[in-house]
């Protein structure tokens, strides 16, 4: 099998995980790469390679290296299997304790396979497209670094809905539901729905709520008063640079889905129970 490694180089629990499991899976007659970027960080002697030329892409950190390893595969239909070496590891597949163990199981094919909805997001700066930016967690449209509140509209399927002055508003799949949005306020939703999450961040006004919308849903999100339009727009916390004033943001779900694998037997319910309700 081919399998590519994407370890967390800022954590040297990873990166010994790599070399560990580089020279083991090689042993067992898997072919296993990483990209320069990610063998350079580790000192590991690992054949160079691409995640989307791979069978299986193996994470080795937390939820973040899993968002690294979605974004490398940019729509590739290849599975993430995430072994947890962070902090929190909601999305991984394995806790820590035995790396290589739970990768075999994988590649034994013990492993259960879970689907997660994407967004697209189609952003407009300088009166022109900017770029399209595709999501496992969330999008985010808020005000600058430093900068004031921004107001901001919302129209979904072209009929407007609100107008906020604020932060900011998330956009989040179900998976993002348990991540930023979760500490905004929204609501936790089942990895297994097609939805889109609305949550604006520290709105002034009373009584806002978090919205959650159908899988045909199309958001449109613009800054309509030009004394409050200085917002940025920030994908799966990676900051999109603001070269020109960004005037919208198009969401979507997209079309391709992130195929999570988990040997992990708990179920979303436990696993949500042991992560945010016990103390």
């Amino acid at each position: 099998m081919r399998i590519h490694l994407v370890p967390n180089i800022n954590n040297p629990r990873a990166c010994a995980a790599a070399s560990t499991l580089a020279a083991a899976l090689v042993s067992d007659g898997h072919a296993v790469t990483a990209t320069a970027d990610d063998a350079a960080a580790c000192d590991t002697a690992i054949v160079l390679g691409e995640a989307s030329s791979a069978e299986l892409v193996v994470a080795l950190g937390g939820d973040g290296t899993i968002l690294k390893a979605a974004h490398m595969l940019a729509g590739a239909d290849v599975p993430i299997f995430g072994v947890n070496l962070g902090r929190l590891g909601f999305l991984c597949g394995a806790d820590g304790a035995d790396p290589l163990a739970s990768v075999r199981a994988v590649v034994a094919g013990s492993a259960r396979e879970e689907r997660r909805t994407t967004l697209r997001a189609e952003a407009t700066q300088g009166g022109r497209q900017s770029g399209v930016h595709h999501a496992l967690n969330e999008v985010y449209v808020g005000r600058s670094a430093g900068g004031r509140a921004v107001e901001i509209a919302v129209a979904v399927d072209g009929e407007p809905f609100a107008t906020w002055l604020c932060d900011g508003l998330i956009i989040a799949t179900p998976t993002g539901s348990t991540a930023y949005a979760l500490s905004a306020g929204g609501p936790i939703i089942a990895p297994d729905l097609r939805a889109l999450v609305v949550v604006p961040v520290g709105a002034h006004a009373l009584g806002v709520r978090p919205v959650v919308l159908g899988p045909t849903a199309r958001i449109t999100v613009t800054m309509p008063e030009s004394g409050r339009a200085d917002a940025c727009m920030v994908v799966d916390g990676e900051l999109v640079p603001c070269r020109s004033t960004l005037e919208r943001v198009e969401i979507t779900l997209g079309a391709e889905d992130v195929r999570l694998l988990r040997v992990d037997p708990r179920s979303f319910i436990a696993i949500t129970r042991d992560t945010f309700l016990r103390g």
